[in-house]
């Protein structure tokens, strides 16, 4: 049973199921590694269930998540399990502080779009249609110092505008409507850097026609307005 997609009428426990899947999903596609990377999603107006920090995302339950308030406070947590929030939470808080529009965060480190920025090579919109067909911009963050406040300060200026914001030499974060949408958006910004990657090893990257771009970008201001 596909678990990503909700109604805005979801229960917490919907939401604890859509993170477990969207965890497996991310660890099993080499998103998130290890005990790498956190998800989240928000529950009414002012709390938000996440991923407890140190655990792999592949191997998650239900239990496991947290209930933190838009402070980063936990107010509910499976006493027995005695499991600690997330490090990247205040991340997660700034994206839905900002957005109402925001159900759903996802921070990973695909491997691909991370040497993009470790490289110093900007995420292009100029090579691939689907770019700007489905994604948007991707702008990239100033070096900030991991598991700390510092990241949220760091995407803070553009969370209202990108819907997928890589971190300097850290990862990536991407937003939507739900789990499936964040998701879909770390897919493809991975699939982007891959390919770019590889079209840099082979040592010719052919960026699109100029006289197409126009056209790409007034789909993209069409599909953000709907």
């Amino acid at each position: 049973m596909n678990h990503l997609h909700l109604s805005s009428f979801a229960t917490e426990r919907d939401l604890r199921l859509s993170i477990v899947e969207a965890g497996r999903i991310c660890y099993a596609s080499g998103l998130m590694l290890s005990n790498n990377g956190n998800l989240s999603m928000r529950l009414g107006g002012d709390s938000v269930v996440i991923t407890p920090s140190g655990m792999c995302k592949g191997r998650l339950e239900p239990e496991d998540l947290l209930i933190v308030d838009l402070d980063g406070q936990i107010i509910k947590a499976d006493s027995k399990r005695k499991r600690k929030a997330s490090s990247e939470t205040a991340m997660h808080l700034e994206a839905y502080r900002q957005r109402a529009d925001i159900r759903a965060v996802i921070h990973a480190h695909p491997s691909n779009a991370t040497a993009l920025t470790v490289a110093g090579i900007p995420f292009p919109v100029d090579i691939l249609p689907e770019v700007l067909e489905g994604l948007g911009p991707v702008p990239t963050t100033r070096f900030a110092l991991p598991s700390s406040d510092d990241n949220a300060r760091a995407i803070s200026e553009l969370v209202k505008d990108h819907n997928a914001i890589l971190i300097r030499n850290h990862g990536a974060i991407t937003f939507g409507t739900d789990l499936d949408e964040a998701l879909s958006h770390l897919e493809r910004l991975e699939s982007v850097a891959k390919t770019v990657v590889t079209a840099h090893l082979l040592g010719n990257v052919n960026h699109l026609p100029d006289e197409m771009m126009p056209a790409l970008r007034e789909l993209y201001f069409k599909m953000r307005s709907r």
